[in-house]
């Protein structure tokens, strides 16, 4: 079942259930601090585990202490559904 970009109006509601993630060209994007890179890579692989049971995988940046990540339904051309769960699934095991 393909899915379809959501609406701009339900982007922003959508957004606000994950205060911490902010819309830019058109991916949900958000960075984590943790207190090394042995965090870091903890909280990847993760969200790693998150993503493949959604069948939805993030672009992920590392840069030591930093982890950005950012979420978009490619073959939809947007933001869906999918990346709205998949954020706040993310929320909950980033501790913060």
């Amino acid at each position: 079942m393909k899915l379809s970009p959501l609406p701009q109006i339900q982007v922003s509601q959508r957004l606000a259930g994950i205060p911490r993630w902010s819309e830019r060209g058109g991916e949900i994007v958000r960075t984590f601090e943790f207190k090394d890179f042995s965090g870091s890579l903890k909280f990847i692989n993760k969200v790693g585990e998150l993503a493949e049971k959604a069948g939805h995988h993030p672009d992920i940046d590392i840069r030591y202490s930093k982890v950005r990540l950012a979420l978009t339904t490619h073959d939809a051309g947007g933001l869906t559904v999918k990346d709205f769960d998949l954020a706040s699934e993310i929320d909950q095991v980033g501790g913060m």
